[in-house]
């Protein structure tokens, strides 16, 4: 009788716990399923159709919950995974979280705190308003996403403060341990800014330092001593060996209606040589860029870019690198989940920059978007098409 009386106790202790965790937790499972048919014009001197995964939007699994605290105080966290549908493949065999792992601490009041594997407050407010925040990365990104607009720039062992919207401003800081013993700033990154929406205008300003003292290269960063990650193509291969790369960008949006919307961006990429860096002299690239999308009908929207990037004359460069590239998208959305999309981009490079070596210059090739950096053109032109379609969930 006693023992009856003990498990009845016990089963209803446990059903209570578990109402009371269900009423104050909730964790919500998310993701998106995205693959193409792709034909590239020029991949190293051979045009190429092939499927791709992630084309309008990276394909990927996540999970985000939250749980109440009380106070208008809450604890939340976010583990997402991408992966490739053509194969079922993890985007990074080497993470099981390769895109976002954070936990933290968010308040109405005070704003939100986290710590893990994050994306800079650059890409949130100045990506979000710039060239992938209406175009694809994949076709829209500048090239080889020189100035990581796009979602190329993730930082270990991360830091990141959010204050709240006040009056129609937002600003938030990163920092990055690079986690070197005897050398704390050895491999660390910075990341901050601040964003202003009024009425139909949203304006941002970001900036964002990596620094790479190991001399292993920004691709692949070596996750044990560089708090970053950084996309590496034929544009910024030969500044590998740099002791930093320094990142500024604002970016401007401007929806009149609920039909179209006009942007502006520009960026600032700074690569600083160090002691042991293979080149000489810094090397800088500046890109203006021009984004625009028009709503045709509500299932359809036609979006359209321009960007303009030119490095500086230095290293031994008396034709700097200039590449120009013109990116189209065009979606109908079966529903509010399920998209057909087409893509169209073309890109011209011309003049020189350094070459993989970091001590030679070479002719300038073109690699559209970021699609294409592990693919470029043998020479100054590439066009790349799609044709796939989006789910999410």
């Amino acid at each position: 009788m006693k023992y009856n009386t003990l498990t009845l106790l016990l089963a209803t202790a446990a059903i209570s716990g578990v109402g009371y965790a269900q009423a104050q937790t909730s964790v919500t499972i998310y993701g998106t399923a995205d693959a193409a048919i792709v034909y590239s014009s020029n991949q190293r001197g051979n045009s190429n159709t092939y499927m791709n995964s992630g084309n309008l939007n990276a394909s990927k699994l996540g999970f985000m919950g939250s749980e109440d605290l009380g106070g208008g105080s809450k604890a939340i966290f976010t583990l997402e995974q991408g992966f490739s549908i053509n194969t079922g493949a993890q985007s990074d065999a080497t993470k099981a979280f390769n895109r976002q792992a954070f936990v933290g601490l968010s308040d109405a009041r005070y704003g939100t705190f986290t710590l893990g594997r994050q994306y800079t407050p650059y890409w949130r407010y100045v990506g979000g308003l710039g060239p992938t925040g209406v175009l694809t990365g994949a076709t829209g990104a500048h090239p080889g996403d020189l100035d990581g607009l796009d979602t190329t720039i993730r930082i270990n062992n991360s830091l990141v403060y959010a204050s709240p919207v006040i009056s129609g401003f937002q600003a938030s800081a990163l920092y990055g341990f690079g986690e070197n013993a005897g050398n704390i700033s050895a491999g660390n990154s910075s990341s901050a800014a601040l964003r202003y929406d009024y009425n139909a205008l949203s304006l941002a300003l970001g900036y964002v330092k990596l620094t790479n003292n190991n001399l292993k290269g920004f691709a692949p960063w070596d996750p044990n001593v560089t708090s970053g990650s950084y996309a590496q193509s034929p544009v910024n291969a030969g500044y590998a060996s740099a002791r930093s790369v320094q990142m500024i960008a604002a970016a401007a949006r401007y929806n009149p209606s609920d039909k179209w919307m006009l942007g502006l961006n520009f960026s600032n990429v700074q690569m600083t040589p160090g002691t042991a860096s293979l080149f000489t002299h810094q090397a800088t690239f500046n890109t203006a860029g021009l984004i625009s999308t028009y709503k045709l009908t509500p299932a359809i929207t036609l979006a359209a870019g321009y960007s303009y990037t030119r490095e500086s004359a230095a290293n031994g460069i008396s034709d700097p690198a200039r590449y120009q590239q013109l990116s189209l998208e065009q979606t109908y959305d079966f529903s509010k989940r399920t998209a057909l999309y087409f893509l169209q981009a073309y890109q011209r490079a011309r003049g020189q920059t350094l070459g993989a070596n970091g001590v030679t210059p070479v002719n300038a090739v073109a690699v559209v978007g970021d699609s294409q950096n592990g693919s470029p053109s043998s020479n100054g032109k590439q066009f790349v098409g799609a044709i796939g379609i989006r789910h999410q969930f």
